[in-house]
């Protein structure tokens, strides 16, 4: 609605009052909107909506293979000492 907004005026800003008005959201809410909207479509730098929910998936699996590791790390540091242990 913002971009139709300012296409049928000629402008390249604006218009998040009025379209908040109408929907009732808040203009900042509008403005972050047409602004994710303008990144996945290329228009505008940044990470696309896509390209966010891919870097989350990966930190939270690079989160568990990070814990993971730990556990590994110690049980193995465990049985290293089971193993140096003198036997009866």
């Amino acid at each position: 609605m913002v971009l139709e907004w300012r296409r049928e005026r000629g402008r390249t800003d604006g218009g998040l009052n009025e379209v908040g008005g109408k929907l009732g959201v808040h203009p900042e809410s509008i403005r972050n909107w047409v602004n994710r909207q303008q990144t996945d479509a290329g228009e505008r730098p940044g990470l696309t909506t896509e390209e966010r929910q891919k870097m989350k998936e990966l930190e939270r699996e690079n989160r568990e293979l990070k814990r993971a590791n730990e556990i590994l790390r110690r049980a193995s540091a465990f049985f290293a000492a089971e193993l140096d242990r003198p036997q009866k």
